[in-house]
């Protein structure tokens, strides 16, 4: 009968649910939890290689796991050298306890699309299914629109907690449960893309309930009015193809978790705490820009002639919208580069997911973003008011569509977006901190 203590997880491999020890282990060496391998139940066999007591009197370890069976896809394996899985392994650790423990998953065993696109190939394309018919009964695109937030939140929470409780059968945890087991980082992460898609989803939504029943976003009123439209048409031109786009813009908010921890790129030296505030920064700087964007649009349609006030411009091009013409835009691919980067400041880098930010960025520019909202506007201000179509070619030649030039240096709602984003940072380090 081995002795337990405080600080010796022994006691932990009668428990049914090995994670218990793994956290331990975490813990201990300040890394993130191993995701793939922290779940295992009664699968696993244990050697208990040795015990030894520390200085002060307790029990050190040295463990090994013989073997383990994922239930959730793919297996666990051993090495005699655990720095070559991760370095913080390898290191020599003071106190106690103290372990051998070198568990890693194999992407081999899992596969990057098994594990990572597939589920969300089928998660977004029965979105997308609801989406199509609720536009078609009702004659608004928009509709995929609003479904569009809320996929990548769906799917980081199932990824992340919901697979891992009660819709896992048997082998399942409490929601609280698979929730505590998270890293810090990688509950940032969740966070994030749910303040995200949060944020997304109401204002859409809002917008939507504004023009009423029958009435669809102008951009595609004025697609529809195309010749060639067809609802069968826009199911493989519209609403398919951006079931790919969210499945991939995705990637990094569902990859840590469905990879397994020790898939992830490894940052050298001591600066993980500063990537992780800049990731931090990053994200608040884009969630400020885009409900800046949203407010301060809203506010100069309400001062419009047609509600009532004098006349004045016709475009908005004051506050952040006097950085960029689309600073919702910008906005949200920052919000969408933050992520990669709190995953490799974290040690959690899949490859994989660096195609999100990616895909983000040209659906935003090419595909249903800043291009296709312009063309709309083009068309609809030369045929219903000629003044704002001047306006607006003025506007186009003033700033720039995404990124901003050298003379948003001089505009004071660029450093208030910038000093938002440090604001933000040392209020994650404080709260962090206290909790």
């Amino acid at each position: 009968m081995v002795p337990t203590s405080p600080c010796d997880p022994a006691r932990a491999l009668g428990f049914p649910h090995i994670y218990v020890n793994i956290r331990n282990i975490a813990a201990h060496l300040h890394i993130a939890p191993i995701q793939a391998v922290f779940f295992l139940h009664a699968r696993v066999s244990l050697q208990l290689a040795s015990v030894n007591p520390c200085h002060d009197g307790a029990i050190s370890i040295m463990m090994e796991v013989k073997h383990t069976t994922n239930p959730w896809g793919g297996h666990s394996y051993v090495s005699t050298e655990p720095e070559a899985i991760h370095p913080h392994l390898g290191a020599n650790k003071s106190g106690c306890p103290s372990f051998r423990s070198s568990v890693r998953t194999s992407l081999l065993d899992v596969g990057i699309l098994k594990s990572t696109l597939l589920p969300s190939l089928a998660l977004h394309s029965g979105l997308a299914g609801i989406a199509y018919t609720a536009g078609r009964l009702t004659d608004r695109i928009e509709a995929k629109d609003i479904i569009w937030p809320l996929g990548p939140v769906v799917n980081a929470w199932w990824s992340s907690v919901f697979r891992h409780s009660f819709f896992a059968g048997p082998h399942g945890v409490s929601i609280g449960t698979a929730f505590g087991a998270l890293s810090r980082p990688e509950k940032l992460i969740l966070t994030g893309v749910t303040l995200w898609g949060g944020r997304l989803f109401y204002r859409i939504l809002s917008r939507a309930m504004k023009r009423g029943v029958g009435r669809d976003n102008p951009m595609y009123e004025t697609m529809k009015k195309q010749h060639g439209f067809s609802w069968n048409r826009a199911l493989y031109k519209i609403f398919l193809p951006e079931v790919l786009f969210q499945s991939i813009i995705s990637l990094p908010f569902t990859a840590p978790f469905r990879l397994g921890y020790y898939s992830g790129a490894i940052m050298k030296g001591s600066y993980h705490a500063l990537g992780q505030g800049v990731a931090v920064g990053l994200f608040t700087a884009g969630l400020v820009m885009e409900c800046l964007a949203d407010f301060q649009l809203e506010e100069f349609k309400h001062r419009r002639p047609e509600n009532g006030h004098q006349a004045g411009e016709k475009i908005c091009k004051g506050g952040v919208w006097g950085i960029v013409r689309h600073p919702n835009y910008l906005g949200d691919a920052l919000v969408h580069m933050s992520f990669p980067l709190m995953l490799y400041a974290s040690d959690m880098l899949a490859p994989i997911a660096l195609f999100g930010p990616l895909a983000n960025y040209l659906f935003l520019r090419y595909v249903g973003g800043d291009k296709t909202d312009e063309y709309s506007r083009t068309r609809r201000y030369s045929s219903s008011d000629v003044g704002k179509k001047i306006e607006f070619d003025r506007y186009r030649r003033e700033r720039n569509s995404f990124w901003p030039d050298k003379s948003s240096l001089t505009n004071k709602w660029t450093w208030i977006v910038v000093g938002c984003g440090i604001a933000g940072a040392a209020l994650e380090r404080v709260v962090m901190g206290v909790v």
